[in-house]
């Protein structure tokens, strides 16, 4: 223990004097794909970490019975979820709702700790830090697929203060995390309004119908309702509203592959990895730079629509709200015309383009969709007056989600410059205030 109350120890020393405490996932063929049931308990997967400080994201189950045969396997509340194969480093806390219990999968440990020694946040905000990142990766077992295991985990080293410091510590960070947060769901609020617009427009043909029956479509003013046909029409089989057409994605969008040299002129461009496009969210706001990638660069303007063409199944689709750079795992395409532009984007967000995305793929190992596929997926295109005020409609509900999401990412910068001060007691949190 050193002068300012700050001691050295490690995970097994801040271990929650409790059974399978610190665990693993369950042995190989405990736990397979053909467990998973529609309900019941939830697995942690890899695919749940990476949210921030939450497991989240889209869950797999497994019934009760098979959660009571992994008993020894089990996350509730407040414990602490590492991945030990795949992303090394990801770690997360299990949340305090929806579910009661999960099951850790073969990919994750999970650790209960002890909390009269250490703040479970605080642990959060230690295990991300840029020097734990490290460690984590120069101890990594790179037999194989690098990973790590229980016995690393219970050994490594941690650098802690007293409680209340550590309290304290948390709730500075955690006042960031939690803007963030909020943003987060701002964004989601915002991006399932504007979807739900273009669900009634354009896929339903709500207000289509209501006019065909004689009633005045919800929500809309005599002179928007006066931009949809009064009924529907059976064209190439399909039910469409009266007089409008029917294209092709390639009619609305341009795939663009402006390309950009290996130079230090890309150093300072922002840059989207594949990666940093969320799953089944609009919201581009994470960015790396230039320096980051070094081949198969090609840029992309404000406005434009990224879509993911490796694995199109992982639902990577967004719009762009500034000038940067992607790889060519990537499509950066360009409406065509500026009525287009969200139109285009919920088009292409859409299951079911991502979906026929998926189909369309090649390759078996990483599949993946060539454009000259997917622009030739069958569309119906609105009249260019609606497609205007849809854009009106809309834009000002996809724009404040670039503007969350910008002030997201200062916020988060703002957090990893403080992280690493708090964490080493560079930065004093006077515990008596």
């Amino acid at each position: 223990m050193d002068d300012n109350n700050w001691r050295k120890c490690i995970v097994a020393d801040i271990v929650a004097p409790i059974k399978n405490a610190l665990v693993g996932g369950p042995f190989g063929s405990n736990l397979i794909s053909r467990d998973y049931t529609p309900v019941g308990v939830p697995v942690i997967r890899g695919q749940n970490m990476g949210f921030g400080r939450w497991v989240s994201g889209e869950f797999v189950f497994v019934s009760l019975q098979k959660a009571d045969d992994l008993s020894g396997n089990i996350a509730r509340e407040g414990d602490l979820i590492f991945t030990q194969r795949g992303t090394l480093g990801q770690v997360a806390i299990v949340p305090p709702k929806p579910y009661e219990k999960y099951v850790i999968s073969q990919s994750q440990m999970k650790l209960s700790a002890d909390k009269s020694k250490a703040n479970v946040m605080f642990l959060y905000y230690l295990f991300s830090s840029q020097e734990h990142q490290e460690y984590i990766r120069q101890n990594a077992i790179q037999t194989g697929v690098p990973h790590t295991n229980l016995e690393h985990l219970r050994n490594t080293p941690l650098y802690l203060p007293p409680l209340s410091e550590q309290q304290k510590i948390v709730r500075i960070l955690g006042s960031l995390d939690d803007k963030i947060e909020l943003n987060r769901q701002m964004n989601e609020t915002l991006e399932t309004m504007a979807r739900a617009i273009f669900q009634s427009w354009f896929v339903d043909f709500d207000p289509v119908r209501a006019k065909a029956d004689g009633r005045q479509p919800a929500g809309m003013d005599t002179e928007m309702a006066a931009l949809f046909p009064e009924g529907l029409e059976v064209v190439d089989g399909r039910e469409v509203p009266k007089g409008w057409p029917i294209g092709i994605l390639g009619e609305i969008v341009e795939l663009r592959t402006d390309r950009i040299e290996v130079n230090a002129e890309r150093n300072n461009l922002r840059y989207i990895a594949l990666n940093d496009i969320p799953s089944k969210s609009l919201d581009l706001s994470y960015y790396q730079f230039g320096s980051d990638v070094n081949s198969s660069i090609i840029a992309f303007g404000k406005g434009d629509i990224l879509f993911g063409s490796m694995r199109p199944y992982f639902h990577k689709v967004g719009l762009t709200f500034f000038d940067g750079i992607t790889r060519t795992t990537t499509f950066v395409l360009r409406p065509r015309k500026k009525v287009f532009r969200h139109y285009s984007l919920f088009t292409l967000f859409s299951e079911d383009v991502v979906s026929f995305a998926t189909t369309a793929s090649v390759g078996t190992t990483i599949p993946y969709v060539k454009w000259d596929a997917l622009q030739d997926y069958s569309i119906v295109i609105p009249p260019e007056p609606l497609l205007d005020v849809f854009e009106k409609t809309v834009c000002s509900l996809i724009e404040k989600i670039g503007v969350n999401g910008e002030q997201s990412r200062t916020l988060a910068q703002i957090r990893d410059e403080l992280l690493p001060k708090l964490l080493s007691g560079e930065i004093s949190v006077d515990a008596k205030t």
